[in-house]
C-alpha cells in the first residue's frame, strides 16, 4: 500500500509518500504561483525518495490553504484535521498542539481519542507567523536563521507594540533609525509573536495536562518555542521534522480511506 498526503501551504508545500505501516519519504518545496505544479513536483519528489513513481501511488490526500488545487488528490481535508491526526500519531498523548505557519498560526486541543475538540486560528494578519518574521530579518539586514540567537543576546527586550506586519516593520525601521541595538529589537519581535499565539492557545482552554507539541517551520525557531513554553509554564515537543507533521497526517488518512475501502 502506498499512499501520499500533500500539504499546500502559503509559503511552503511539502508531501509525504507512505509505503505501509513505516516506510516513508518527505519532500518540500517553495510553493509558488502554479499550486497545481508544485503540488504534483513535491509527491513525485518524495515518492523517488523510496524507489517509486508518482503513477504508483494508490490514493492522495491533500490538505492546507490550495488543497483545492490538486485536482489528482483522491480528497481534501483541513489542514487542522490532518495536523491533528499527525501529531497524534508521533505522540499520543498530545493534547495541544500549536502551529506556526509562514501566513496563519493555530491552536489546536484534542481529547484522548486524538479527536479536535477546540481550535483557534489566526489567519485574517501575517503578525505572529513566519512572514512576519522574514519581513523583521529583511528589515534588520540578517537571515531568519540568525533572528533566535541574535534575541538571546538580548539584555534589554523592547515592545513591538504595531499588531500589522506592515506597521511592525515601520516601527522597526523607526528604532533602527534610534540606534536601538538589533539584539533588542529581535527579542521584542519574538515577544509579540509570543504574545499573539499565547493569546490563541489560551483561547481553546489547553487545560494544565498531556504534552503540547508544536508543528510548523517556525517550531525550529527554539527561541520562540523557549518563550512559548515559558508563557504556558509548559514544556513543549518539537517533532523531528515539524514542517511534515500536517501532510503526514493527510498520508494517515489515505492510508484509512484507502484501506476501508
Amino acid at each position: 500500500m502506498i499512499v501520499a498526503g500533500v500539504d499546500i501551504g502559503s509559503q511552503t508545500s511539502k508531501a509525504v509518500v507512505l509505503k505501509g505501516d513505516n516506510i516513508y519519504r518527505s519532500a518540500l518545496f517553495p510553493t509558488g504561483t502554479d499550486l497545481y505544479a508544485v503540488a504534483r513536483k513535491v509527491v513525485e519528489n518524495a515518492a523517488q525518495g523510496i524507489g517509486h513513481t508518482f503513477d504508483d501511488i494508490q490514493r492522495i490526500v491533500a490538505t492546507g490553504y490550495g488543497r483545492v488545487s490538486v485536482p489528482f488528490a483522491a480528497d481534501t481535508m483541513s489542514e487542522i484535521t490532518c495536523n491533528a491526526v499527525g501529531a497524534y500519531h508521533f505522540y499520543p498523548d498530545a493534547r495541544v498542539i500549536v502551529d506556526i505557519g509562514g501566513q496563519d498560526s493555530k491552536a489546536i486541543k484534542l481529547n484522548d481519542e486524538g479527536k479536535v475538540v477546540n481550535f483557534a486560528m489566526n489567519d485574517k494578519c501575517a503578525a505572529g507567523t513566519g512572514r512576519f518574521l522574514e519581513v523583521a530579518a529583511e528589515t534588520l539586514g540578517v537571515s531568519v536563521a540568525e533572528l533566535a540567537a541574535l534575541s538571546r543576546k538580548s539584555g534589554n527586550r523592547i515592545r513591538i507594540s504595531s499588531t500589522c506586519t506592515v506597521f511592525a516593520q515601520t516601527e522597526i525601521v523607526s528604532l533602527i533609525a534610534r540606534r536601538t541595538p538589533q539584539e533588542d529589537i529581535a527579542a521584542g519581535l519574538h515577544e509579540s509573536i509570543v504574545s499573539r499565539v499565547y493569546g490563541l492557545v489560551n483561547s481553546i482552554g489547553p487545560g494544565d495536562t498531556g504534552r503540547v507539541v508544536m508543528t510548523g517551520g517556525v517550531a525550529r525557531n527554539d527561541a520562540i518555542v523557549s518563550l512559548l513554553a515559558n508563557a504556558m509554564k509548559r514544556e513543549i515537543t518539537v517533532p523531528e521534522d515539524p514542517q511534515i507533521v500536517t501532510a503526514f497526517g493527510a498520508a494517515l488518512v489515505a492510508r484509512s480511506r484507502l484501506g476501508s475501502e
